[in-house]
This record gives C-alpha cells, sequence and structure tokens, in this order.
C-alpha cells in the first residue's frame, strides 16, 4: 500500500492521536481549519506545496516570478500561511479552476478564502481559518513557495498558546471534517503503526462501553 493510500485510511483524529503519542506536541494539529468547500465526507491526503503570504506593505521580502497556482506540482495540496491580521482572502474561485486544472488536490489556508459557491461547484476542497469579500490587493501578496512554513495559531488568551505546525514541502497533509494535520515525512511509516494500533485498541474499547462497562474501567484495562 502506498504512503498516500495508507495514511488516508486513518481519520485525522486517528493520525493526531499517533503523533501526540510520538512525541508531536500539536498533534500535526493545524487549529481553527474548516472545509469550506465539497460535502462533510470530503477528505484529501497529500503531499505539501507550501505558500508564504507577506503584506504588501513589505517591500523587503521576496516576490514571485511565477503566480503560485502555476507551478503546482500534480498530486500535491497547496498549503498558505498568512498574517493573522489580514482580514483578506488570498484564495478566490478562479484559483481554484486553475488549481484543478494542474491536478492538485484542495488548499489548506492559515488565513481566508472567498467565492465560495464557485468552490462549491467546482468540487475542490478548500480549507480555510474563514472567509471575506475581499481579495489579495492591495493587501497581502505571495513571497516564497516550498519553504518551510511556521503556523502558528492565533492567541486564544494572554497565558496560553497552542503549539505551532512546521510544514516542509512535501510532508503529507490530511483534512477531513474534523480538521487538518500534517504528518512530517519522516515520520509516515511510525505514524500509520501507532495508528493501526491505536484503532485496534479503541475498537476493543467500544465493545466493552457497548456492553455497559464503565469508560474509565474501560480506558484503565486497554489505553495503556
Amino acid at each position: 500500500m502506498s504512503v498516500a493510500s495508507n495514511l488516508r485510511s486513518f481519520s485525522t483524529c486517528e493520525i493526531s492521536d499517533a503523533l501526540i503519542k510520538l512525541g508531536v506536541a500539536s498533534g500535526g494539529y493545524i487549529s481553527g481549519l474548516d472545509l469550506f468547500s465539497g460535502n462533510s465526507s470530503a477528505k484529501i491526503c497529500a503531499q505539501a506545496y507550501t505558500v508564504k503570504f507577506v503584506f504588501a506593505s513589505d517591500t523587503s521580502a521576496p516576490k514571485l516570478s511565477e503566480h503560485f497556482v502555476d507551478t503546482a506540482p500534480a498530486g500535491s495540496v497547496i498549503v498558505i500561511d498568512v498574517p493573522h491580521q489580514a482580514q483578506n482572502a488570498v484564495w478566490g474561485g478562479l484559483m481554484s479552476c486553475g488549481a484543478i486544472a494542474r491536478s492538485a488536490v484542495g488548499v489548506v489556508i492559515s488565513g481566508r478564502c472567498r467565492d465560495l459557491a464557485e468552490h462549491r461547484a467546482l468540487g475542490f476542497p478548500v480549507f480555510a481559518r474563514s472567509h471575506s469579500t475581499v481579495g489579495q490587493q492591495p493587501f497581502t501578496r505571495p513571497s516564497g513557495i516550498n519553504i518551510p512554513l511556521v503556523i502558528t495559531p492565533p492567541s486564544i488568551t494572554s497565558d496560553y498558546a497552542f503549539p505551532s505546525v512546521t510544514v516542509e514541502p512535501g510532508d503529507w497533509i490530511i483534512g477531513d471534517e474534523d480538521g487538518v494535520v500534517c504528518v512530517p515525512q519522516a515520520m509516515e511509516e511510525d505514524v500509520s503503526k501507532e495508528a493501526e494500533y491505536k484503532r485496534a485498541v479503541d475498537a476493543q474499547c467500544m465493545v466493552d462501553i457497548q456492553a455497559g462497562k464503565g469508560i474509565q474501567a474501560t480506558f484503565a484495562k486497554y489505553r495503556k
């Protein structure tokens, strides 16, 4: 079985549990992303093609010579990181159309999208933090592709911050109705093994709990 097929067989929850068990503080979870197009059964599992956005006012950051959608590899998930303060969308219907033409399988945006009806009509999976009516210009611009992205969730309180997630080009991105997770390439095999083990354990727990046994006793018996 290929890596993609193997990882795709697990839910994002199962993969996050495996990553936590393997010592990844965030569980690979890129927080706050929702599926804005596709039905609830829509799922993506592919390698990341990364894009970094900056504010248009940042004249020191590099500029791209080509549109980032035009250089997306076939079979990839486009992963975009946007400054938290940006209120504009960085992805619209024409971009989904272009991504489909290049056989990309979805887009994951730590930021906003727009043209929701167009994405849904195209059937292209779009995961994002939120949506907006205004586009990129004159607010933000792409500045880098195929570079590591350190995706930090917006702080909820002053005394707590959820761990950031680093997405390297080629890492595995899995998205479903529960959210989006990133699996580092070097951990593919270990994550699959741990997720398979955890699935078997949870299946045993389900049998006992359905039979009326307490959750605490069941967890103590199987989750060791």
